[in-house]
């Protein structure tokens, strides 16, 4: 074999191991990136994930059945944006004054859940020290005689600020304690002072069924009213 078949020969040979290793880099670039679009592809699915999250949630309807025309409908669920008539909230009083100043020991837990549902966090946490076993002048602590109390409202009254701000009230009821020795029901007259206002409904289902349209106690004092005695009639001689 001459000189230049070996050199045609050893070219040949370098160019077909080039080839390989060219071949080889380009599997090695393109290997790499479809592992980097996949990453990519992980990347950009675990954001949109995680942009998602906040829209998962469970929204409560209320389905209407018209009792006439047999009509379905979904009633729309109260944002806390309206203004609310005012005898919805001498409602929302009474009922809070009612429950929450009244005692029973086979209603006291749910009465006390049911009180929390109008609070607000600071309201909370005084409601939370009041019936504390440790207080010895929790309800649970008065009462573990067996006495109740049960509450009849009088009159719900509403006064405006002199910024114009209409959300203040005052209660008067009576409170009727019964013992259970028998002994004479106790009469007493109470007047509560009432700052509240309307937030956003919360959105658990328990909360809401108890309080629907977002109603907050936000500070309240509660005392004892002096009713003066009746005048007394002259002596007649």
């Amino acid at each position: 074999m001459n000189t230049d078949s070996l050199d045609g020969y050893f070219r040949e040979a370098a160019s077909w191991d080039e080839n390989r290793r060219e071949m080889q880099r380009r599997s090695e670039r393109r290997a790499w990136q479809v592992a980097a679009a996949g990453w990519l592809s992980a990347m950009a699915a675990s954001a949109a994930l995680a942009m998602l999250m906040p829209l998962k949630r469970v929204d409560p309807f209320v389905v209407r059945v018209d009792s006439s025309t047999g009509i379905v409908d979904v009633v729309p669920a109260y944002k806390g944006g309206a203004v609310l008539e005012q005898a919805v909230t001498r409602y929302f009083l009474s009922h809070y004054v009612a429950t929450c100043e009244r005692f029973n020991y086979a209603t006291a837990e749910s009465d006390y859940e049911e009180c929390g549902a109008f609070h607000s966090v600071q309201r909370n946490q005084a409601w939370f020290a009041l019936w504390n076993s440790s207080n010895p002048a929790s309800p649970l602590n008065l009462h573990k005689d067996g006495s109740s109390v049960r509450v009849q409202v009088e009159s719900v009254s509403f006064f405006e600020r002199a910024s114009g701000a209409d959300d203040l009230a005052q209660v008067r009821y009576l409170k009727v304690e019964s013992h259970a020795n028998g002994t004479a029901e106790r009469v007493t007259h109470w007047i509560s002072t009432i700052q509240y206002a309307y937030g956003a409904p919360s959105q658990d289902p328990r909360v809401r069924r108890w309080n629907p349209l977002g109603f907050r106690i936000l500070e309240l004092t509660a005392e004892p009213e002096v009713i003066a005695p009746p005048p007394q009639s002259p002596a007649k001689e």
